[in-house]
């Protein structure tokens, strides 16, 4: 039986409704992501389901008692109080002049709830909310929606800004949850592993698809192969049946009236069909190659704040390079973009430019965009018309191919969504010539299908790419190399996208638990002798002592219990060394805690087996 049934909601602003008799049902247990192309409708339809926004008509039947909650997209700049506070439900969220969440969780289930995903979170729980990044953020209001222990939980772009291992902890919580999830999500290594059901908000419609991500897109391709097919089939027969009607006087005088009402069924059909909406056409305006050296990188090393960002790093980018620059937030992936074009001076160690760089910078905060002017002066600095590839082309005619209307580029960009913001900033940058493009987290807010095309995009530019993302299948679909910031600042590079990094991480995390074990088992060996040589030097008694029943008991017992704690010790250092794990700083305490702990007793079982071996 569903928790939530959503039947016939209508949603309209003025033009084609955006939510056209959408109905489904959300069963308990269900994770459903929600896609879409950006401006569809998905957070409307999100805060539809919490009673936010009210449909002009329809009805949603919820189970007796269900709890909903909603983690929503936008980031409050400020709020008052602290990670606990706010996880606790002390402060207020507004979110568009809706309250989200205002209670107080007061009970003592409510109170574990929120203690158990507070710890989790890997931050400080006294830390003030305005202290934190944004990806810290955006964790502590996730930790704050799932706290309202739900029944149905609603996250609206979740892995936003956040980094890969972030993501990787948010797709661990969000796959062990006992409630019905349903979120909004352009990630698709996200998608792939949490999403068991698929909802596409398409046209003001809902369709449900029963599967997974990959399995959706094969059979939606297919759904929209056949409808463009019939469509054209209708369209041939409406054509057919224009020419028949507007025939001479002889045709009209015997003319079918059955005929002449189903024509005007069929124009009626036409003019309520609803077409995609098509996809981006873009395109990059190249400059002249650049010389094979791009930017040459030796013992380069660059800290703030006494700490170390970036160390001793030597590395070579060549022309045609498509080099993926990933880490956790914080690490300094920026900082290693701004090195490698000169644009900082490092603390120690050279950086060499190669010659003819024609540099385009899509930089994550969108400064370049210049808010006080429309999207049309934003591309043309006042001219109508722009060259790009040696083809002028209007300045209206080339937002088009970015999907904005008219209307729209005339307007201000201060009205722009954060996924049109995105569009308009990569139309700027692909109208500038370049052979150099350095994209900062270029994948955030948009949709699948311009991901795809940007990724195509990529790969087919002549040109070196730069970029910094935390989307890993983007990655995996451009990066030629990536450089990894890792702890310390040492950079790790690797040949491929980044599943081949992550692969090889995993070999290095092994060989370092190994190492470990075997540095482990070096350091008691020498113990051993060294305990051993002592007691050499001490003064045997005339008579050895023989071990009694229950000491040879525990004597034979003791190298199983020494190899049960190495093999515990190994596996937990494996595990302190997982990705997954590196932001959740309550669970590193207790796996260092138990290394420490079994440390402790494995020199203790090695002293006693020394001990009862040197009785008789």
């Amino acid at each position: 039986m569903p928790i939530l049934s959503v039947q016939n909601i209508l949603l309209r602003f003025g033009g084609p409704p955006l939510l056209d008799n959408v109905s489904f049902d959300i069963e308990a247990g269900d994770r459903i992501c929600l896609v879409g192309r950006n401006g569809e409708g998905k957070s409307t339809l999100l805060k539809v389901l919490t009673g936010e926004m009210e449909a002009n008509s329809g009805e949603i039947v919820k189970k007796t008692g269900l709890k909903v909650s909603r983690m929503i997209q936008e980031i409050p700049a400020h709020l008052d109080g602290t990670v606990r506070d706010i996880v606790m439900g002390r402060v207020t969220v507004v979110s568009g002049g809706s309250v989200i969440s205002k209670k107080v969780l007061d009970d003592g289930a409510h109170n574990a709830t929120a203690e158990a995903i507070l710890g989790k979170t890997g931050i400080d729980a006294d830390a003030p909310y305005d202290s934190l990044s944004g990806g810290q953020k955006r964790r502590v209001l996730f930790a704050r929606a799932v706290a309202e222990d739900p029944d149905l939980l609603l996250l609206d772009e979740p892995t936003n800004h956040l980094d890969i291992p972030a993501i990787q902890w948010l797709e661990g919580i969000v796959t062990r949850l006992s409630c019905a999830v349903m979120f909004v999500s352009h990630d698709r290594a996200f998608v792939r592993r949490t999403a068991t059901r698929i909802f596409e908000l398409d046209r003001g419609r809902v369709r449900s698809w029963d599967f997974p991500y990959d399995k959706f897109v094969q059979f939606r391709d297919q759904a929209l192969a056949e409808e463009e097919k019939a469509n054209a089939l209708f369209d041939k027969k409406l054509a057919e049946e224009e020419v028949w009607i507007r025939k001479g006087i002889q045709a009209r005088r015997t003319r079918n009236e059955g005929r002449v009402r189903a024509l005007i069924k069929m124009r009626e059909e036409r003019a309520a069909r609803r077409s995609r909406t098509g996809n981006v056409n873009m395109q990059i305006t190249e400059a002249d190659r650049s010389g094979r050296l791009v930017a040459r990188l030796k013992n380069v090393s660059y800290s703030y704040d006494g700490s170390p960002l970036i160390n001793d790093l030597s590395t070579e980018i060549s022309r045609g390079d498509r080099i993926g620059i990933v880490g956790p937030n914080g690490s300094g992936k920026t900082t290693l973009l701004r090195l490698i074009l000169g644009e900082l001076q490092p603390e120690s160690g050279e950086v060499r430019l190669g010659s003819n760089l024609h540099i385009a910078y899509f930089d994550q905060m969108r400064t370049r965009l210049r808010e006080d002017k429309s999207l049309i002066e934003n591309i043309g600095d006042g001219q109508a018309y722009i060259t790009l590839n040696g083809v002028k082309r209007h300045v209206l005619s080339y937002l088009q191919d970015f999907l904005f209307s008219a209307g729209r580029a005339r307007g201000p960009i201060s009205a722009l969504s954060g996924g049109e913001r995105n569009r308009l900033l990569l139309a700027c940058l692909f109208s500038h010539p370049s052979n150099v493009l350095v994209l900062d987290e270029p994948t955030n807010d948009l949709d699948m299908e311009t991901l795809d095309l940007l990724a195509e995009l990529l790969a087919d530019y002549n040109g070196t790419v730069l970029t910094v993302s935390h989307d890993r299948a983007f990655l995996d679909s451009v990066a030629t190399g990536i450089l990894a910031i890792e702890e310390g600042g040492h950079v790790f590079e690797a040949v491929g996208g980044y599943s081949d990094y992550e692969a090889n991480k995993k070999i290095r995390d092994k060989e370092a638990a190994q190492a470990a074990r075997l540095a482990a088992e070096r350091e008691a060996e020498k113990l051993a002798r060294s305990n051993a040589g002592a007691a050499s030097a001490s003064p045997v008694p005339a008579k050895k002592k023989k071990r009694s029943y229950n000491e040879e008991r525990e004597y034979a017992a003791l190298p199983e219990k020494i190899e049960k704690l190495e093999k515990e010790i190994a596996d937990y250092q494996l595990e302190l060394s997982k990705p997954e794990v590196y932001t959740n700083a309550t669970l590193i305490v207790e796996l260092q805690k138990k290394i420490a702990d079994d440390e402790a007793l494995l020199e203790q079982a090695y002293e006693r087996f020394e001990a009862l071996d040197n009785l008789g």
